[in-house]
């Protein structure tokens, strides 16, 4: 099943349901896919553009979220976690911790790093393998760790 029949059933549940926070995190799902098959380019929609789009619409909401709460707005910033909890259980389970960081020595292993200096070949191949299974910005610290 694709992501979209999933979001699509999905939809239907809430729906019935009458569950709004659910349906507020599909919807925007829901409009993210529409968006990206319409955007003119032609590409179709793997399930690698599927992951993609999904950390997107959870690395908006979270920009959006640490805005709400430096601002003392609460009520938003609830809305924005809830949303990003329902769209995160539509993302692949994320390499986090021990995993993540066995998984950057073999990459690092693999391009032959040993410095600080070999930090691009080590980053571009890590995003490559990683795509939509760990989090960027932690990919970098444990590479900048595991290299100095």
């Amino acid at each position: 099943m694709t992501l979209e029949e999933k979001i699509n059933k999905d939809l239907v549940t809430a729906m019935k349901a009458k569950d709004d926070v659910s349906l507020r995190g599909i919807r925007a799902i829901k409009s993210a896919i529409l968006l990206a098959k319409t955007d003119g380019s032609g590409n179709a929609i793997d399930e690698a553009r599927e992951v993609q789009i999904l950390q997107k619409l959870v690395k908006t909401r979270q920009e959006s979220l640490d805005i709400y709460e430096k601002n003392n707005r609460p009520e938003l910033a609830e809305k924005e976690r809830e949303e990003i909890e329902v769209i995160k259980r539509y993302l692949p389970a994320m390499l986090e911790g021990a995993d993540l960081e066995a998984a950057l020595r073999e990459i690092i292993a693999e391009v032959g790093a040993e410095s600080a200096k070999d930090m691009g070949k080590v980053m571009g191949a890590a995003n490559k393998q990683l795509a939509g299974k760990a989090d960027g910005r932690a990919i970098s610290d444990i590479v900048k760790q595991l290299l100095s």
